[in-house]
């Protein structure tokens, strides 16, 4: 797959993304969210939103109150993972702004004043419930100011990297549909909660698809071999992985097993699992 780059951002300035659109990208970089989760600055037919206020990092909450002047009329939260949500609490009580999510929240710390069904209306937005990498992600969908459609894509879609599904809150069997859902669009451009803008993202989601599908098929076909236990299959299939990412190698490889089991396609017995 062609994942895109780009040079480590400015900490703590606002970097212009798109008319009406920028982003201040936290300082929290690492293999599972890149140079930082960015935070976007949303100019909206009702005021400023923010989207996804990132992790608990005072320096990150004072960056934005500094670009913002504190004049913020809505947090939008694309889903609680706390690299996401961290710093809501303080902003929100710095703003006295509402909060916007989906109406299930997945952590009980979190329940948005505006809950946000799947297609619902939202600062001139339309929010998409795009379950998967977590049950409460949502992304927003934006008509730009050039006529282009763009695409808040948070970690369901990201430039940069594949995501990692981790059950139980994450589920590959919705990751797989709210991937084919993307693919029934037609966006101009992605929003990514890490990493750079993606022109064209039809072309990296249907990579991102296929790699799934080739994922599973390796699985079914070593299961098919002879039991074996989630760990050896791990092992077995990201054998190159660096060793800080083989914890999350692990957690996907559990959530292509439990969407086989779904399925009716595999079993797991005494810890080992087999094709069915």
């Amino acid at each position: 797959m062609a994942f895109l780059t780009e040079p480590e951002p400015e900490r703590g300035n606002v970097l212009p993304v798109l008319p009406g659109v920028s982003r201040i990208v936290a300082a929290n970089p690492g293999p599972m969210t890149y140079h930082g989760t960015n935070t976007y600055l949303i100019e909206t037919p009702d005021g400023l939103a923010v989207l996804d206020p990132g992790p608990d990092e005072p320096a990150h909450v004072e960056a934005i109150l500094r670009a913002t002047g504190g004049k913020v009329d809505l947090i939008l939260v694309s889903h609680t993972h706390h690299d996401h949500v961290g710093a809501l609490p303080a902003l929100a009580a710095a703003t006295g702004a509402r909060t916007a999510g989906f109406r299930a929240s997945a952590i009980e710390s979190f329940e948005a004043d505006i809950k946000l069904d799947d297609g619902a209306p939202i600062a001139g937005m339309i929010a998409l419930h795009t379950p998967g990498h977590c049950s409460d992600h949502v992304c927003y969908a934006l008509p730009a100011a050039d006529g282009s459609a763009v695409l808040f894509s948070a970690d369901h879609v990201m430039s940069w990297n594949s995501s990692i599904v981790s059950p139980p809150d994450g589920d590959m069997r919705a990751y797989f549909a709210s991937l084919k859902r993307m693919l029934d669009r037609e966006d101009d451009v992605f929003l990514p909660g890490h990493g750079p803008a993606l022109p064209e993202p039809r072309k990296l989601t249907r990579a991102l698809l296929f790699h799934r599908m080739e994922r599973e098929r390796s699985i079914l076909a070593r299961l098919a071999k002879a039991p074996i236990t989630a760990v050896e299959l791990r092992d077995a299939l990201y054998s190159q992985t660096h060793p800080r990412l083989q914890q999350a190698a692990l957690r996907n490889v559990l959530a292509h097993l439990l969407k086989l089991e779904a399925e009716g396609k595999a079993v797991c017995e005494e810890e080992r699992w087999r094709a069915v």
